[in-house]
């Protein structure tokens, strides 16, 4: 391995059909007031709200709730989250859903005793809360995996107003303290939801995956993880109530971006860019708009990056190599992920989002532009990119 890296990850993390029973023991080493966030009202019908109540009430716990966050949380909800973490001295941020509403909960932590403007200084300016600002301690109860948020100190906002979503990664005090697996908590998930999340997932993996060449024990966990995912993807897809398959999965997701597999990567992350401002065009699903751009994005940067395309090719998709080119290879690799990415049934083209020729200036305009992975877009690749996206030219 090349480079020099630093890991930490101070996250407890509970998993299995009986993690739940770890909430009221974690929640006694934190304050009387606690925010309970989440979404839309799913935990109410399937049961987990009436759980995790119990748990807080026997607890002794004053709860405050705050529903309502949604699955590209926006500004003005974090805004509100703000004012009621502050008109409440809460003490202690409770996540419950997926990893929408833990990103943000992790941006209600930072911002809420942040007397400035937290949009422009988290978000904007990237930058990281103060060493002496008050941070409130958020835990995790998961119902949905694809984000890892559980396990890292990643938030993604999205401004509604100017189309605009764009994530930071906190430093480490902003890591959740605890999560809570259970993965029959994904059970009443959304196919498309649970879909969704399968290729987050794949995606965190091949934005860290798809950077240097040196001979690196980050990308033989990543191969491994990807294997994985794929095999059990296919099993969940068939029957979503497979618990082995869905524990998999789940497990997966947190191992996917807790950031152990981008040790000493340069690490790309410009399908996720790209994908943000899909998704602030659209409102689609993260993950289906991550999945309709990766294949042209990848063939475009495919011959800057070939060693690396070839070898996920061979390792990933077991493509035999025998009297082919390096580049017929890789191809064949990426032939072979779009194969499984029709199989499970994911969109390939920003089309099926919603995008059409009059959002393109929009998703252009909103995309940051990494100088990272292989290759730095010019503007024109980027149009490129996604007009291949929109015609389903690698469909």
């Amino acid at each position: 391995m090349l480079g020099n890296f630093y890991y930490q990850n101070s996250t407890k993390l509970f998993f299995g059909e009986d993690s739940l029973k770890n909430l009221g023991e974690e929640l006694k080493r934190f304050g009387h007031t606690v925010m309970l966030n989440y979404g839309g009202g799913s935990i109410k019908h399937n049961g987990i709200y009436d759980q995790v109540m119990d748990v807080l009430h026997q607890a002794n716990k004053n709860i405050v709730e705050n529903p309502g966050v949604m699955s590209n949380p926006t500004l003005d909800k974090l805004l509100d989250g703000i004012r009621i973490a502050r008109d409440n001295n809460v003490d202690f941020i409770l996540s419950v859903g997926g990893g929408s509403v833990s990103d943000y909960s992790k941006a209600v932590a930072a911002s809420a005793y942040y007397n400035g403007d937290p949009w422009k200084k988290f978000f904007l300016d990237q930058q990281n809360p103060d060493p002496d600002q008050k941070l409130i301690p958020v835990g995790v109860v998961l119902t949905m995996a694809g984000t890892g948020s559980e396990m890292n100190a990643g938030s993604v906002i999205t401004d509604s107003k100017n189309k605009f979503k764009i994530g930071h990664v906190f430093d480490n005090r902003l890591m959740p303290v605890f999560a809570i697996l259970n993965p029959k908590f994904t059970f009443t998930v959304p196919e498309n939801q649970m879909k969704a999340g399968i290729f987050d997932i794949m995606s965190h993996i091949m934005e860290q995956y798809f950077s240097g060449d040196d001979d690196n024990t980050s990308d033989y966990i990543a191969e491994g993880l990807m294997q994985g995912l794929i095999h059990t993807s296919r099993i969940a897809v068939k029957n979503p109530k497979d618990y082995e398959s869905r524990s998999n999965i789940m497990w997966t997701a947190t191992w996917a971006l807790n950031s152990l597999t981008g040790c000493a990567k340069k690490q790309d992350w410009e399908v996720h860019m790209i994908g943000h401002s899909v998704g602030a065009q659209t409102h689609a699903p993260h993950g289906f708009t991550l999945a309709a751009v990766s294949l042209p994005y990848y063939h475009l940067i495919m011959k800057y990056g070939l060693p690396k395309f070839k070898r996920f090719a061979e390792n990933v998709w077991r493509v035999n190599p025998e009297h082919k080119t390096d580049r017929q290879v890789a191809e064949e690799g990426l032939e072979s992920l779009k194969n499984w990415m029709k199989e499970i049934g994911l969109p390939l083209s920003i089309s099926d989002l919603g995008a059409s020729e009059d959002t393109l200036e929009g998703i252009v305009k909103g995309t940051i532009i990494l100088d990272a992975g292989y290759h730095k877009l010019t503007q024109d690749e980027l149009v490129q990119i996604l007009k291949d996206s929109l015609n389903k030219r690698y469909i």
